[in-house]
């Protein structure tokens, strides 16, 4: 089965950056949209970034991470980033990894798995 594994996390400063990454493992045919989503207490779980696997990437972030944070990924290594820079208090939560239209090597078609996600990694912005 397909498993999501996130590292990265950690406690920073307020203005200090942390690096998040997410390799999918498994028999991967192929990733439509890789993406990061958050949940801090008390809130709803939102989407920070998400890109797709086509040309360099189609990007889309939350209003209140751009121009902060970057998404990335490499298709070859299933493998996507989100580089968090000028880290604020309210940028704290659990940050999951997100694979969306997943589809894995078969014998003679690439059956959909459908969508996975990352246990999560906490990120703590605090001085």
């Amino acid at each position: 089965q397909v498993q999501l594994v996130e590292s990265g996390g950690g406690l920073v400063q307020p203005g200090g950056s942390l690096r998040l990454s997410c390799a999918a493992s498994g028999s991967i045919f192929s990733i439509n949209v890789m993406g990061w989503y958050r949940q801090a207490p008390g809130k709803q779980r939102e989407l920070v970034a998400a890109i797709t696997s086509g040309g360099g990437g189609s990007t889309n972030y939350a209003d209140s991470v751009k121009g902060r944070f970057t998404i990335s990924r490499d298709n070859a290594k299933n493998t996507v980033y989100l580089q968090m820079n000028s880290l604020k208090p309210e940028d704290t939560a659990v940050y999951y990894c997100n694979a969306e239209g997943v589809r894995v090597y078969s014998f003679n078609y690439n059956p959909y798995l459908g969508d996975f996600w990352g246990r999560g990694t906490q990120v703590t912005v605090s001085s």
